[in-house]
């Protein structure tokens, strides 16, 4: 078996899916991808400015990012944004511009929106994540960077059996177990301006990366010496 076919996941049956955890999201996930929200969460603000988190669920990770930051959050899941926009109240975040029900393949927003794309475990629960990729390369600023959590599958081993025995399960419960690195790799080497940056193995188990990209680095850099140097 190969990774899942993009047709194996369809919108509907992820809205679905999470309707469904949304209740109990916190409690069955919470602790189990914590050190992953966290070294999300800090990747972001070494970059800081306008952060969107693409997935944002019941907005577990809001409280976590810095008051000096303006964080968005889009989510497919209406149930979800809900509990999010209770976290907003209660926690009175101020620095929360906004949280909308969206698809992470077309997101509502201009190019070269954001300075950081947050995604934790979400490339491999869409219908299209390579086209999900794009979008965020599109409305990331040049200069930025998307950071993901996200699975990794396992290339062979007890783990790689184990990720094609429970496949059909997974995509009834909304997410792909097999999903290998060559496709976050290929697709970075075919977009232009996206490059590499980080990988980094995340618990449980070794199962999910941190993995970031950043957009055109050095051109914006040598954009704003250039924009001093005619300041001068």
């Amino acid at each position: 078996m190969t990774d899942l076919s993009l047709k194996e996941l369809d919108k509907e049956t992820i809205a679905k899916a999470y309707a469904r955890w949304a209740p109990v999201y916190d409690l069955v996930f919470g602790a189990v991808f914590e050190r992953g929200r966290h070294a999300a969460i800090a990747a972001a603000e070494r970059i800081g400015g306008r952060i969107l988190e693409v997935g944002v669920g019941t907005g577990i990770s809001l409280p976590d990012y810095s008051p000096r930051n303006r964080i968005c959050g889009v989510d497919i899941s209406g149930p979800m944004l809900r509990k999010a926009r209770e976290r907003v109240a209660e926690h009175e975040l101020t620095n929360v511009e906004g949280l909308w029900v969206m698809d992470a393949e077309h997101l509502s927003f201009p190019d070269a929106s954001f300075d950081v794309v947050v995604a934790q475990y979400v490339i491999t629960t869409v219908p299209d994540p390579e086209a999900t990729l794009d979008e965020f390369a599109r409305i990331l600023k040049p200069g930025g960077e998307i950071v993901l959590v996200s699975r990794v599958g396992a290339e062979a081993g007890l783990r790689r059996a184990l990720e094609r025995w429970f496949a059909p399960a997974a995509r009834k419960l909304g997410w792909r177990t097999e999903f290998s690195w060559e496709r976050y790799a290929r697709w970075a080497e075919r977009t232009a301006g996206m490059a590499l940056v980080e990988r980094r193995t995340m618990p449980p188990f070794g199962h999910f990366s941190l993995i970031r990209f950043a957009k055109n680095a050095r051109t914006a850099v040598d954009h704003d010496h250039a924009a001093k140097r005619a300041a001068a």
